[in-house]
């Protein structure tokens, strides 16, 4: 860790969120944190700041604790994800009737920093329950993975003939096709898939909110 870049990436969130230094102390209830950081750089003490000051840090200054240890990361993390369908854990869903928007169909703020190349569907349906309840809200990254990466998986995964479906993901009978299983349903059998995504994280139906 360098101080003097772990001090420019302070000062550049300061700028940013406008705050003092003093004022961004006190509201991470480390009152001389900053001031006691400047000090370390001027008289090379490399002592300087902890982790557990950073990570206090962090949220007044919006940002994460790694961005501003290492710089690793993006310096303002999203919270918030586009909704960009719904998706069957019952029946399917055809897109084709849904009338979404190219921009999708709206955005959510989630409880905790998520990836630019994210997004979000809607869970619809009770066959996949206790796991998933209608109201839910899945993450998955846009570019998707190969099927066979999420093989006796669950998945988000779009049908050749358009339908979308949450499943867990088996191999069909056939070559080139897969079955589609539930908790609570018959399963799917026989589908080809062209777009699947592995489950990067689960927002519960009322821990989202519409923006």
């Amino acid at each position: 860790m360098e101080l003097e870049d772990v001090l420019a990436r302070i000062e550049s969130r300061l700028k940013e969120v406008g705050l003092s230094a003093h004022a961004a102390s006190l509201a991470a209830k480390r009152p001389d944190a900053i001031r006691n950081l400047k000090r370390a750089v001027k008289n090379n003490d490399r002592r300087g700041v902890t982790t557990e000051t950073l990570i206090a840090l962090a949220p007044v200054l919006k940002t994460t604790a790694a961005w501003l240890l290492e710089g690793v990361g993006d310096p303002t993390p999203r919270n918030s994800v586009q909704v960009v369908g719904r998706i069957g854990a019952g029946a399917e869903i055809q897109p084709e009737f849904e009338q979404i928007p190219p921009e999708g169909l709206y955005e959510i703020e989630v409880p905790f920093p998520i990836s630019t190349d994210a997004i979000a569907f809607q869970v619809e349906g009770d066959s996949m329950w206790p796991r998933y309840d209608p109201g839910d809200v899945i993450i998955c990254w846009r570019e998707g993975t190969d099927v066979a990466d999420v093989i006796g998986w669950e998945a988000a995964v779009r049908t050749t003939d358009g339908k979308r479906y949450l499943k867990r993901i088996q191999r069909g009978g056939a070559n080139g096709t897969f079955d589609l299983e539930s908790h609570n349903a018959a399963p799917i059998r026989g589908v080809r898939i062209e777009w699947a995504a592995e489950i990067k994280g689960v927002v519960r139906s009322g821990q989202w909110r519409r923006k």
